[in-house]
Parts: structure tokens; C-alpha cells; sequence
């Protein structure tokens, strides 16, 4: 009977213990109320910049061609000395490579003859002229005499006729003499042409540096057979002076309206991670591309590279410098973007149907209609007790992380909600938590954030 009666008793303990336990599981979910996350306004420095990427490329480049076709004989050698490659350093008129010249050679030659044939002729077509004008002056008395004469019992009428056709031969023998040596002047003068033709040609077969600069890129080897069309092929680019190098970056349409000449630039390469290299704006090129109905305009930034550290080709993450804050308040992002719940505002401002901050004409219930601002004004909120109260304020530049703000009620030190977080999470120590991770809790709505700043968290 006894051990019956303790059985019960024990099963009722259990009961009670059990439905305390509950009955406080539901208390303490019921009573869990949101905690507001908020960071204090802090004054610092702020710089707002368009991010952009492009590559690092040679202010002048010079492309080397060949002009005449053959094989690729042998390079010439540098300043130093070694044979022409990768890197080397030329001057103007160094000799790069040469081109087998032996039909040039063989062309040359033949035009040299050519012009001794062409200038041989022309001293016979000389004398021929003498010839003839001598044969005219001969002709020219025997047509005076017979003139003088007349036809009579001395002289018969044919032999008066013969005197002055050979006057008139011999005048046209003397003017086919002198064409003829213009036109050996003609033929010489056409020899000479091709003779220089061939000389150029043959002269072309040496390939010289017409620039000083190093050679980046070199694109042909001995044994080569280089083909020269309409174009002139390509066989050496080089880089006029690296230590002037320029970024090509590509830029968005609806950031270069914030781009200008001379604006200061920060970029940094993937080859040297830890180093900022300084920039100004040279040129904005007005030859836009589209890609996938993205419209970019390329802007070139001049850099100084004294330290050659910068190799052309490589990759820039540019940072254009659009303007600079120092001193200001300073709040992040988030505080921005997040809007309460009506029943979280202080009741005073809960009698009229509100503006959504930073969106003058999107409309919602809780605040008064005189804190409604335009595009270039904002809403944060301020915790008051339980609840939170709207603050008006300017908006200045951003950076993407935190905003410069301004504003009559605004104080260093204030503390604004960026998000809310249940007791939990609350609890859990600033330090451990991340200020750039949201901070889920109960109250947290779609388009809400919880992202923190520097500045803590409550």
C-alpha cells in the first residue's frame, strides 16, 4: 500500500515539474522582446570612388613591319651588345634583323646596267644631233647656190628640185635627232627611278629600329619567311618609353557623367597586391562599345613607371577619386535601408501615413508627412526607449559601406538602429559578432538588414 501511495506521489512530482517547465518555455518565447541594433554616429573620413578595371599599356607603342618579302637571315644586336629579343633596348637605327637580299641584290645590279645602257644611248642620240645638224648646214648652202642659180641652162629643174628636198630632210633629220634625245633622257631618267626602286628595296631588307624603346614583343625566328602583301607584316613591337605607361580602363555609361580630365586616380595590379599606384585622368575616348546592350567608354590614365615595376599587359583595378569628406558623421548603409514596424514608432509620430526613406514617393503608415524628403535626403531612426523615432537628414557621398550624413537633430555619439536582434542574440558579445553580417531576429522583414559598422552594436 505504501509503495502504491509513493508511486503516485512520485508521478505527481514528475507532473508538476513537467507543466512548470512549459508553462515557463511559454512565458519566457511569449516575453522575448526585439531588441533594437544600433551604432553610433562617428565622425571620420570618407573618400566615394567609381571602381573600374582595365589593363596597363605602353603610351606609345610602335609596330616594325617588313616591306619586302624573303627569309629572316639574321637579328641585329642591342645597345649592350646582345641579340635582338625580348626586352632588349634599341635607339634609332639599330638594326633589328635582315632579310636575305639576294634577288634585291641581283635587282640592283640590273638596274645599275639598265641605267649604263639608258645613258649610253643618250650620248649617241647627242652625236646623232651633231650628225644631223651638219648634214642640214651642208644642205642648207647647196640650196643657196641653187637658189642663186635658179632653174636655167646651168642648173635643170630637177636638179634645183633634189637641193631643196634635201634642205627639208635634213631640217626633219635634225628634229628626229633631238627627240630622240629626249627621249634618252626619258629612258635615263627611268632607269635611274628603277635603280633607286631596287635600292630602297634592297636598303629595306635591313629592318632598323625607327624609335628608341624596348622591344615587348618579337614575332618572327631566324629561318622565317616574312610576306609582304598590302600590309607590311609585323615582326617587332616596341614599346617607345615604359617609363610613361597608361591604364585603359572601361567605364560604365552611368559613371563616366563623374569622370573628367586630370581627375586623380588609385589603382592597384594583381602582380604587386600590396602597392597603390597613383594616376590622372589623360583622355576620355568617345568611341563607346556595347556589350549585351551595356554601354562603356574607355579612359585613359597616365602614370609615371620610373621603377619599371609596371610590365604592360597587366591587370588594374582602378579607383577613381569622385570626392573626399574628412571629419564628417559618418553612418552605415544599413541604417538607411531599414524601416520599422508601425507599433515600434514612437507614438507621436504615428498619425499620419509616412514616406519610406530614401524613396520620396513610396508611401507607408507611421510617420508624419513632414519628415517626407526629397531624393537627396534620407530617414534614420533613433532609439527613444521601446521605440524608435525618425530623423531627417542630408545625404552626402558614400563609399558603398558607410554615408556621409548631416542634419539638424544629429549628434556624434548618437546611436541609430541599423536592424533588430531577439535577447539571444543580443547576448552574444559585440566582439564575436561580425559587423557586416545580418543580424536575423524576429522582427527582420524582406529588404531589412542588420550589417553593423565599426562604431558597435547594442
Amino acid at each position: 500500500m505504501r509503495r502504491k501511495v509513493r508511486i503516485v506521489l512520485l508521478a505527481v512530482i514528475v507532473l508538476v515539474v513537467i507543466s512548470s517547465l512549459g508553462v515557463w518555455s511559454f512565458w519566457f518565447r511569449g516575453n522575448k522582446a526585439p531588441m533594437f541594433h544600433t551604432v553610433p554616429l562617428k565622425r571620420g573620413d570618407l573618400v566615394a570612388t567609381i571602381s573600374a578595371t582595365g589593363t596597363v599599356e605602353p603610351e606609345v607603342v610602335v609596330d616594325v613591319g617588313a616591306q619586302v618579302s624573303g627569309l629572316i637571315s639574321t637579328f641585329g644586336k642591342d645597345k649592350y651588345g646582345k641579340v635582338i629579343d625580348y626586352g632588349s633596348v634599341v635607339n634609332v637605327g639599330t638594326v633589328l634583323a635582315n632579310i636575305d637580299d639576294s634577288l634585291y641584290t641581283a635587282a640592283v645590279n640590273t638596274a645599275k646596267a639598265q641605267l649604263q645602257q639608258a645613258e649610253a644611248n643618250k650620248i649617241g642620240a647627242d652625236a646623232n644631233v651633231l650628225q644631223m645638224k651638219a648634214k642640214l648646214l651642208q644642205a642648207q648652202q647647196d640650196w643657196g647656190r641653187a637658189q642663186k642659180l635658179g632653174p636655167s641652162d646651168a642648173l635643170a629643174q630637177s636638179a634645183y628640185d633634189q637641193y631643196k628636198a634635201n634642205y627639208e630632210v635634213a631640217k626633219a633629220n635634225v628634229a628626229s635627232a633631238e627627240a630622240a634625245v629626249e627621249q634618252a633622257k626619258a629612258a635615263v631618267a627611268q632607269a635611274k627611278a628603277n635603280l633607286t626602286t631596287a635600292q630602297i628595296n634592297l636598303n629595306y631588307c635591313t629592318i632598323k629600329s625607327p624609335v628608341k624603346g624596348v622591344i615587348i614583343d618579337r614575332r618572327v625566328n631566324i629561318g622565317q619567311t616574312v610576306v609582304s602583301s598590302l600590309s607590311a607584316s609585323s615582326l617587332f613591337l616596341i614599346a617607345k618609353d615604359l617609363k610613361r605607361i597608361q591604364i585603359w580602363v572601361s567605364v560604365n555609361e552611368a559613371d563616366i557623367g563623374n569622370i573628367s580630365k586630370d581627375q586623380p586616380v588609385e589603382f592597384t595590379v594583381d602582380a604587386l597586391p600590396n602597392q597603390v599606384f597613383q594616376g590622372r585622368v589623360g583622355k576620355i575616348r568617345l568611341n563607346a562599345t556595347m556589350t549585351q546592350n551595356v554601354v562603356t567608354y574607355t579612359v585613359e590614365i597616365n602614370t609615371k613607371n620610373d621603377d619599371g615595376k609596371l610590365l604592360p599587359y597587366l591587370t588594374a583595378n582602378a579607383q577613381f577619386m569622385i570626392g573626399r569628406r574628412q571629419g564628417v558623421l559618418l553612418i552605415p548603409n544599413a541604417a538607411l535601408r531599414w524601416s520599422p514596424r508601425p507599433k515600434q514608432i514612437t507614438p507621436e509620430f504615428r498619425q499620419t501615413p509616412r514616406v519610406h526613406a530614401g524613396s520620396p514617393s513610396r508611401e507607408s503608415s507611421g510617420v508624419s508627412d513632414t519628415i517626407a524628403t526629397p531624393q537627396a535626403h534620407g530617414i534614420i531612426w533613433g532609439e527613444q526607449g521601446k521605440f524608435v523615432r525618425p530623423v531627417r537628414v542630408k545625404i552626402g557621398l558614400t563609399d558603398g559601406t558607410f554615408t556621409e550624413v548631416e542634419g539638424d537633430d544629429l549628434t556624434e555619439g548618437m546611436r541609430v538602429v541599423i536592424g533588430e536582434a531577439t535577447q539571444e542574440t543580443a547576448a552574444i558579445p559585440s566582439a564575436e559578432r561580425s559587423p557586416f553580417t545580418p543580424q536575423v531576429g524576429r522582427g527582420l522583414r524582406q529588404g531589412q538588414t542588420g550589417s553593423g559598422s565599426p562604431g558597435g552594436e547594442r
